[in-house]
């Protein structure tokens, strides 16, 4: 063997050397953050589809234990989470988002805008004090992607 064929030699493998410590220290990067995600929902038209992208992305990653979510509600969207008029469907989902720990922040304004409290949302919910875009913005302070469905 010349010099040449060791030297590529030896630059090769530590080339795949580096390589394959760079992939595992990504891989467990990857196990160690979790990620967080909140989702921005005002369109009353969007409130199924929004809810079927948090199920989706709960069960993509594996389950609740693997993402930290929030759902911020506001404008015209909050109505279908009035427990009196909420169908059945939503009831269960907003149910099961709950336990899986995913806040649920109603909006203060469109819940005086609405003339309801929390006690008139369906159970989980929590409010939005300063208000649903504050809300939001404090979210994404703090690392949380925005999604926008």
């Amino acid at each position: 063997m010349n010099r040449r064929n060791i030297l590529w030699s030896t630059v090769s493998a530590l080339g795949a050397a580096f390589a394959a410590s760079r992939a595992n220290a990504a891989t467990e990067t990857t196990k160690l953050d979790k990620l967080k995600v909140v989702y921005h929902l005002s369109d009353a038209d969007k409130v199924n589809f929004v809810l079927g992208n948090i199920q989706n992305h709960i069960d993509g990653v594996g389950g609740p234990d693997h993402v930290t979510i929030a759902l911020v509600i506001h404008g015209p969207a909050l109505k279908a989470f009035h427990s009196a008029q909420a169908n059945p469907d939503i009831t269960k989902r907003i149910g099961d988002f709950s336990k899986d720990g995913v806040e649920l922040a109603a909006c203060s304004n469109t819940m005086k805008a609405q003339n309801i409290t929390l006690t008139d949302l369906l159970p989980g919910f929590v409010s939005a004090e300063k208000g649903g875009v504050v809300r939001l913005a404090e979210l994404q302070s703090q690392g949380y992607l925005y999604l926008r469905p």
